[in-house]
């Protein structure tokens, strides 16, 4: 039975096709910006895995400098994690006492590989989105934080550095909009069975090819996750689906949203859906050759036009309530 309601409901939610908003005068993702973001954070001596440091360091010190460049004010997020010092790094736009907008996206990568999709392309968005960002002022600040430990042995453990950041928002009662997670967004495909699914009957909602970007939402999601769906399928110029799905079903809580969940804050995923899309996942095949620019910008776009649109939106009761959900490792 689950099975037949959640194919009903992608079924609903695919093909729901808003009119597109043209957007000529906006600024745009810089594609030769993303290439050089992307070469800088790949192309490296080594692999910034957790057991990397030093590199995982130098990476988290490049996109603090590239934040400092565009953002009122950036900073690190230092935290221990079985014995050692890792970092988020973290920069605002906007001082408002509003509630603020969280968007985050990993740069650890698991094992010995680029991580080109998995999560350089994540990271560049953010770092695209600083600079577009830049001079904005929104009225409801934004937060880009770049996590460390997203990948195992530390998944789903309170050493995920989006676990240490939720938590300090959590702890100093700050009152969290939502939260949008950029994981992996350069990888697309327009050859047919190139998309598989967590159960088969969903290719009949969402269609064989991997040429779109999804947005993943949980049910029971709140207005920031509506809100920022309604303005990113109106203004986002790539094939957008959604999925609004249990979060036990297989993917729906695959990266660093999940701790935001679990804090009771409002989060999706943006996503392309990881292996279900890119067979290079956790590969030494994950590098930036395999990825499409334009795409990956056409994302980087939507995502940043959405945020100003719902940046300005009124403000809505936000409410903070602990899941009760435990995570078996403490930092």
């Amino acid at each position: 039975m689950l099975k037949y309601l959640i194919l009903t409901c992608t079924i609903l939610i695919a093909c729901n096709k808003p009119e597109k908003v043209k957007s000529d005068d906006i600024p745009k993702a810089d594609h030769a910006l993303i290439i050089d973001h992307l070469t800088r954070i790949t192309k490296t001596n080594g692999y910034r895995n957790y057991q990397n440091l030093p590199l995982l360091n130098q990476t988290a010190t490049y996109i603090l400098s590239v934040f400092r460049q565009y953002a009122d004010t950036a900073w690190l997020q230092p935290f221990t994690a079985d014995g050692n010092t890792y970092l988020n790094v973290i920069c605002r736009f906007g001082m408002s006492d509003k509630p603020v907008i969280v968007v985050g996206a990993h740069y650890d990568v698991c094992g010995n590989q680029e991580g080109a999709d998995d999560n350089a392309s994540g990271v560049t968005g953010l770092l695209e989105l600083a600079r577009l960002l830049k001079g904005s002022s929104p009225d409801r600040p934004i937060e880009l934080v770049a996590y460390s430990l997203e990948e195992p042995p530390f998944f789903r453990t309170s050493c995920m550095g989006s676990y240490i950041h939720a938590k300090s928002l959590y702890d100093q009662q700050k009152d969290v909009y939502g939260m949008l997670v950029l994981e992996m967004i350069g990888f697309y495909s327009e050859e047919k069975g190139s998309q598989s699914y967590p159960l088969k009957p969903m290719k009949v909602a969402y269609g064989s090819k991997g040429d779109f970007i999804l947005l993943t939402k949980r049910f029971g999601s709140g207005p920031f996750v509506d809100r920022f769906s309604t303005a990113f399928n109106q203004v986002a110029e790539i094939p957008v689906k959604n999925i609004k799905a249990p979060a036990e079903m297989q993917g729906i809580d695959f990266s660093d949203h999940l701790n935001y969940w679990h804090f009771g804050y409002d989060a999706l995923m943006v996503t392309n859906t990881a292996f279900y899309r890119n067979k290079n996942y956790h590969r030494i095949t994950d590098t930036m050759e395999t990825l499409d620019i334009p795409r990956m910008a056409l994302v980087i776009d939507g995502i940043y036009q959405s945020l100003l649109i719902i940046s300005k939106e009124e403000d809505q009761t936000i409410k903070k309530r602990k899941s009760g959900k435990i995570l078996n490792k403490t930092v």
